[in-house]
């Protein structure tokens, strides 16, 4: 017991000490130590398409469940959660880069065929992404103390996505895309001296 005592009072001792004289430091303080493994390169891919547009979206969640017959004070959970992402519109180049565009005999006009502009599965942002509230019965507080990650939010996450695909196939980002790159295109091809640039987008074969 008293060489515990011991030990505790210079420990106390050194940490005054060193606090006095700040160029010995403190020789208990804390520091943290990075580990990780180098970041692997999985895959390199040539980019062969142009992002012609991106959407910014955002959809606030109210997700409930709840007990049949049970008071949802005693079993049940609300969640209230904000969501902000982004969604691309972005045309395949890839004709182009094979060369496959019409140009006329006298050289003056030409005619790209492009594929209709695709949207790209949503991202959500983490920095504009958060719970606003979640109210939960006595029995889900209960059990989210023996849980391994009681404020988890994969599944709002991936339902937050659904939503946001959903918004953006509504809304005419797709048209801009291909707007912007029509205009990207006359202009272009414009400079390099041809009169007529017609841009044609096929029509999906979905649609």
């Amino acid at each position: 017991m008293l060489f515990a005592v011991i030990v505790v009072v210079l420990i106390a001792g050194l940490g005054r000490i060193s606090g006095l004289l700040p160029s010995l430091g403190n020789p208990f303080s804390t520091q943290s130590v990075d580990r990780s493994q180098p970041t692997l390169l999985e895959a390199i891919k040539d980019l062969s398409e142009y992002r012609a547009a991106t959407g910014q979206f955002q959809v606030v969640l109210d997700v409930e469940e709840d007990t049949p017959f049970v008071p949802s004070f005693v079993k049940g959970e609300r969640t209230v959660f904000l969501a902000g992402g982004t969604v691309d519109a972005s045309v395949d180049f890839t004709r182009i880069a094979r060369g496959e565009i019409d140009v006329s005999d006298d050289g003056e006009s030409v005619t790209v065929r492009l594929p209709p502009a695709r949207l790209s599965p949503p991202r959500i942002d983490p920095e504009r992404s958060y719970v606003v509230s979640r109210n939960r019965g006595l029995l889900d507080r209960a059990a989210s103390v023996f849980a391994d990650n009681p404020t988890g939010e994969r599944e709002l996450y991936l339902l937050a996505q659904e939503k946001l695909a959903a918004a953006a196939a509504d809304s005419d980002l797709v048209e801009r895309a291909q707007d912007n790159t029509r205009d990207m295109l006359e202009s272009m091809l414009g400079s390099l001296g041809f009169d007529e640039v017609e841009v044609v987008f096929e029509r999906n074969p979905a649609i």
